[in-house]
C-alpha cells in the first residue's frame, strides 16, 4: 500500500505535466476568437473566424468546465465569490471574467461571461454585454450619450422602442430624438444639420418591427463615420446567423436575446455588441452600476438556445417563405410584406446585407381590423401572442397589441393599419402551418 501511495505522490506532477498542456489546447479550441490570446478584452479579432457559425454556435462559450470538465457551462448561482486576501478576486484566470475577476454577480457571473462570450463570437464582434431585456440593452446605448445630444432614428421601429425614446429618456436624459426615414441620406444630412450637428447616434432598425422597412446600413455608416457619429442597429428580427451588422459599418449591434438567440419563449435578455474597447468599458460600467442584469439561470438557458439557432432559423424561414408564398395569392389578402418575396420593395438590398431574408412576415388584410381580428382568433396552430422568434409560430395586431405607444396618426404616417397582421413563423410543420391558415381565412367576409 505504501508503495502505491509513494508512487502516487511521484507520478502525480509528471501526468499533470503530460495533460496540462493538452487541456489548455483543448479549453483553448473553441474560445471564441476574441479573446483566445489572453482573457483581457483588449485582445484583437483576426479577419475570419476558424470555425463555420454552427460549429461556434455550439462551441462558443462552452469550453470544458475547469474543476469537473463538465461539457455544460455550470449555472453560477452565487452572488459574491470569496476571496484569498482582501481585494485578491478570484478567476482572474477564468475567460468569463475578462480578466477582471470574479467580486459580486452584478459585476461579474461565469454564467454570463459564458453567454456573452457566445453572443460576441457568433456575432462576429469583439464585446458583448447582456441586460435583463432588449429594451434594457436599448436604453444602456442611449446612457452612453449626454445630455443635450441628438438621435437620429429610424421610422416605423419597434413600439415599446419609440415609448422609451418618447416618454422616458426624452425627459430623464435631455435627449432629443428625431424620427425619419433613413433611405435619402440627404434627408439624414438635413436632420443632422437642423440639429446644429448635436447629433450622436443613428438608431436603426433593420428590418423593422413590424413593417420589416430594410436600412441601407453601409450608407448610413458611412455617412455617420465622416461625421462623427455612432451607428447601432436593432438586428433582432434577422439574429447573427442572417446579419452582421458590425461588418457593414455599424458601431452596436443590438439583439433581443428574448427572441431568436434563446428561441424558446422563456427567457427575457437582451445584448449590446461591439467591436470597440471603448463602447465595450462604458457598456459594463452601465452593466454593473445601472444593475439591469440577467439572472444565471436565464444566461444559461440562452446559452443553451442559441446552440440550436442555425437550426431553427432555417426551419423557421423556409416556413415563412412558403406562408408568404401562400398568403400573397389570397382575395382576403391586400398584402404581403416579406423580405423573400420579388415582390418587396428593398428586395435587393436586402439580398445584398443579409445572408437569408428571415422568419417574420407582414399581412395586410383586406377589410380591415374586423377582417384581421376574424382570421386571428380563428387560428388554433399558430398562437394570438406578442413575441416572436421561437420554436412555436406566433401571431399578433401591432396596432393594438405591441404598438399602443403610437397614436393613430403615428401609425397612419408610417403605414401600420389596423388590417395588419404580423406574422412569426417557427419550426412547424410547414402543411400543418399552410392548413391552419387555410381554415382561419375560410368564410372571412371580404368587403
Amino acid at each position: 500500500m505504501l508503495h502505491k501511495v509513494s508512487f502516487c505522490v511521484i507520478i502525480s506532477p509528471f501526468l499533470w505535466l503530460c495533460v496540462h498542456p493538452f487541456r489548455l489546447k483543448y479549453v483553448k479550441s473553441f474560445v471564441p476568437f476574441a479573446l483566445q490570446s489572453s482573457p483581457s478584452e483588449s485582445s484583437a479579432v483576426p479577419e475570419s473566424a476558424p470555425h463555420k457559425f454552427a460549429t461556434r454556435a455550439v462551441h462558443a462559450g462552452c469550453e470544458p468546465e475547469l474543476n469537473s470538465w463538465a461539457v455544460v457551462p455550470p449555472i453560477s448561482l452565487a452572488t459574491t465569490f470569496t476571496q484569498s486576501y482582501p481585494g485578491d478576486k478570484p478567476g482572474v484566470d477564468d475567460l468569463n471574467s475578462y480578466g477582471g475577476g470574479f467580486f459580486y454577480s452584478r459585476q461579474a457571473n461565469p454564467t454570463r461571461g459564458a453567454i456573452e462570450r457566445a453572443i460576441a463570437n457568433v456575432e462576429g464582434g469583439k464585446h458583448c454585454s447582456v441586460f435583463a431585456s432588449g429594451l434594457a440593452a436599448t436604453q444602456a446605448v442611449i446612457q452612453l450619450l449626454s445630455s443635450g445630444d441628438h438621435v437620429i432614428v429610424m421610422d416605423g421601429i419597434y413600439g415599446g422602442t419609440t415609448g422609451m425614446f418618447r416618454n422616458i429618456l426624452t425627459n430623464l436624459c435631455n435627449i432629443t430624438f428625431t424620427s425619419m426615414p433613413v433611405d435619402d441620406i440627404s434627408a439624414i444630412q438635413a436632420a443632422y444639420e437642423a440639429s446644429g450637428e448635436r447629433t450622436k447616434l443613428i438608431w436603426l432598425e433593420s428590418p423593422t418591427n413590424p413593417l420589416l422597412k430594410t436600412a441601407d446600413i453601409r450608407a448610413v455608416a458611412q455617412f455617420a463615420k465622416s461625421n462623427g457619429i455612432l451607428v447601432a442597429v436593432d438586428s433582432t428580427f434577422m439574429s447573427p446567423f442572417l446579419q452582421h451588422p458590425l461588418q457593414l459599418g455599424a458601431d452596436i449591434v443590438v439583439h433581443s436575446v428574448t427572441k431568436y438567440i434563446a428561441g424558446h419563449s422563456d427567457v427575457l435578455m437582451g445584448a449590446a455588441i461591439t467591436d470597440s474597447d471603448a463602447i465595450s468599458k462604458k457598456l459594463r460600467a452601465l452593466q454593473n452600476f445601472c444593475g439591469a442584469v440577467p439572472s444565471p439561470f436565464e444566461c444559461y438557458l440562452a446559452l443553451r438556445g442559441l446552440k440550436t439557432l442555425h437550426l431553427r432559423m432555417a426551419a423557421s424561414q423556409k416556413n415563412a417563405m412558403a406562408v408568404a408564398s401562400f398568403l400573397e395569392g389570397h382575395p382576403a389578402v391586400e398584402k404581403v410584406v416579406y423580405p423573400g418575396l420579388k415582390s418587396y420593395e428593398q428586395y435587393e438590398l436586402a439580398k445584398s446585407q443579409t445572408d437569408g431574408p428571415g422568419a417574420m412576415l407582414s399581412v395586410y388584410f383586406k377589410g380591415g381590423l374586423p377582417a384581421a381580428g376574424a382570421f386571428l382568433s380563428k387560428l388554433k396552430v399558430f398562437a394570438l401572442a406578442v413575441s416572436l422568434g421561437a420554436v412555436e409560430s406566433l401571431a399578433c395586431s401591432p396596432a393594438i397589441m405591441t404598438h399602443t405607444a403610437l397614436s393613430q396618426a403615428d401609425r397612419d404616417k408610417i403605414g401600420l393599419s389596423d388590417g395588419l397582421v404580423r406574422l412569426s413563423l417557427g419550426i412547424e410543420d410547414e402543411g400543418d402551418l399552410l392548413a391552419d391558415l387555410q381554415q382561419a381565412l375560410s368564410d372571412l367576409n371580404l368587403p
